[in-house]
């Protein structure tokens, strides 16, 4: 029960790691804030037992937002923890055949998202002088390889912002910090694993990974609790890989078996 009478916010949280998240915080004690734009899944989402709200919110834009944290702190009065999770991916394709549009939309999710909740949620937690917050990166953020170009740069800004943001806060006893997922099973990644499974490759999934597997959504969720808890008091500014070891040496292919 780390989390007994705090309040948290989970973007993205109808699917994947997001509502592993948010079941985690829930079990833990926590009144949880589901946050999406699928209104639908969301519904299907929500915990169990604890207290909890849904928002439909649209997370790259501001007043959208804005309206979200206002619901909120209305029938909480307070925001403890912030779980940026909202993210959608791009088409792989060249640089040179990348259209504008795509860049705003992914960038509008990924990373503007991220920074419109840490906005107006850290101005509830500078007032509080209190306040945990958790962005979802990803390794493509940390080396190329794991996505495309869009959804690289976005991540790899997620993991940046993280670090800015946490300076800024950090003075009004706020936490910023990010956890890079590697390849999990998630409605994102999908198609990923429908196709290895179509053609008989399933086994290859997760690979090229030290521990020779792939992820799931609710080991990203524990390590984003831990960061979330008091359990992480002295950090703040991290971006942890939850990648089972993908990142931790030469990963290229045909090196590993």
């Amino acid at each position: 029960m780390r989390f007994k009478n705090k309040t948290a916010i989970v973007s993205g949280a109808s699917s994947g790691i997001g509502r592993a998240t948010a079941m985690r915080l829930a079990e833990e004690g926590a009144s949880v804030v589901l946050v999406d734009i699928n209104a639908e899944a969301l519904t299907d989402a929500m915990p169990d037992s604890g207290d909890h709200l849904t928002i439909v919110c649209d997370v790259s834009d501001e007043q959208a937002v804005e309206s979200c944290v206002a619901q909120v702190m209305e029938k909480y009065g307070r925001i403890d923890i912030l779980c940026n999770n909202a993210g959608i991916v791009c088409t792989h394709m060249p640089i040179t055949e990348i259209d504008s549009n795509d860049w705003q939309r992914v960038l509008g999710v990924n990373l503007f998202g991220v920074g419109h909740f840490i906005k107006h949620v850290g101005r509830v937690m500078m007032a509080q002088e209190s306040g945990s917050i958790v962005n979802t990166a990803s390794v493509a953020g940390i080396r190329s390889g794991a996505g495309g170009n869009i959804y690289s740069a976005s991540k790899a800004g997620v993991i940046n912002l993280t670090q800015t943001t946490a300076c800024d806060l950090g003075e009004y006893g706020i936490r910023v910090n990010a956890v890079c997922p590697g390849l999990v099973e998630t409605g994102m990644t999908k198609p990923i694993f429908d196709y290895a499974r179509d053609k008989g490759k399933e086994s290859k999934l997760g690979s090229r990974c030290e521990l020779r597997r792939y992820g799931r959504p609710e080991e990203v969720a524990a390590a984003i609790c831990f960061l979330a808890s008091n359990d992480a008091s002295y950090i703040t500014g991290q971006a942890l890989p939850v990648d089972g070891g993908n990142t931790a040496s030469l990963n290229l292919p045909g090196m590993k078996v």
